[in-house]
């Protein structure tokens, strides 16, 4: 018998109803899709090959034939936003499956344990989590060199503690319940429990968590590139593009305008997406915005 009283059962209609008239799912989805979109399309088309030099168009002011302008090699700034798309989002999404696919069973497996194990994991949690993604991915480039893997290596262990927090603190809130002493009253294991019970009832919690810590690993893979520890060139980078404007800003502020607008409006979309979630999904809210 699977019990999750704690989850009304909806149907999709009314959760899409949910959906229509929610403000802020509706802003941050049109704005996650619109990112992913341009980052799929970088992979068949591009206004300008983003890998060709052409110093006699460097720092051209946006036109018609540039729409975001040129940087200082000649190099479209449009086509390399648009690769480096792909790569914040390909690089920030591995890193959150990382994340989740380890801090999460470690998170619900403390809970669910308890004692000793409990509290060895956790302090072990907190010891990973001391240590940011930067310091992290230098250590991590010191050993094996810079670029996109690494990075990937360096946030997704970031976020591991992260997961393993929000799915711990998550557990112990459900193991309490009725529908739990029903559980291992009927004899199921605590492996048992945690999948069919507790972990459906917190997936809205870690969903919520998951748009929020991709957002912040499109930060961090940003951050990383800006000091030259992400992608490497002539691989386009957000970060790094503005680590090539940092000293243009006068000649030309294009170079650092379009890239730090399409971080901004890629991390709003997603923390709007993810708030927007919490409200449809969450049985206790009641905002509708």
């Amino acid at each position: 018998m699977t019990l999750h009283i704690d989850i009304p059962q909806e149907t999709l209609g009314s959760i899409l109803a949910k959906a229509f008239r929610n403000r802020s799912f509706l802003i941050g989805f049109a704005i996650t899709v619109l990112v992913a979109a341009t980052a799929v399309i970088s992979y068949v088309w591009t206004p300008y090959d983003v890998t060709k030099l052409v110093i006699s168009d460097k720092t051209l002011a946006p036109s018609a034939a540039h729409w975001f302008g040129t940087d200082h090699f000649g190099r479209d700034i449009l086509s390399m936003i648009m690769v480096g798309a792909r790569n914040s989002i390909a690089v920030a999404l591995v890193a959150v499956g990382i994340g989740m696919g380890v801090g999460v069973p470690l998170g619900a497996f403390a809970a669910a344990r308890g004692g000793f194990v409990d509290e060895a994991l956790m302090r072990l949690n907190d010891l990973v989590f001391a240590f940011p993604a930067l310091l992290s991915a230098i250590m991590i480039t010191a050993i094996f060199g810079p670029g996109a893997i690494n990075a990937i290596i360096a946030i997704g262990i970031f976020n591991i503690p992260v997961f393993a927090r929000v799915a711990r603190a998550g557990a112990l809130a459900i193991w309490p319940r009725e529908f739990i002493l029903a559980a291992r009253a009927a004899g199921k294991s605590k492996t048992q429990i945690t999948i069919e019970h507790v972990l459906p009832n917190i997936a809205t919690l870690l969903l919520v968590q998951g748009t929020i810590q991709f957002a912040l690993g499109i930060l961090a893979e940003a951050g990383l590139s800006y000091v030259g520890l992400g992608a490497q060139p002539p691989m386009p980078s957000w970060g790094r593009m503005l680590f090539d404007a940092q000293t243009r800003m006068v000649v030309a502020p294009w170079m650092a305008i379009f890239p730090g607008m399409a971080i901004v409006v890629t991390v709003l979309g997603l923390n709007l997406l993810g708030d927007g979630i919490a409200d449809i999904l969450d049985p206790k809210s009641r905002r509708q915005r």
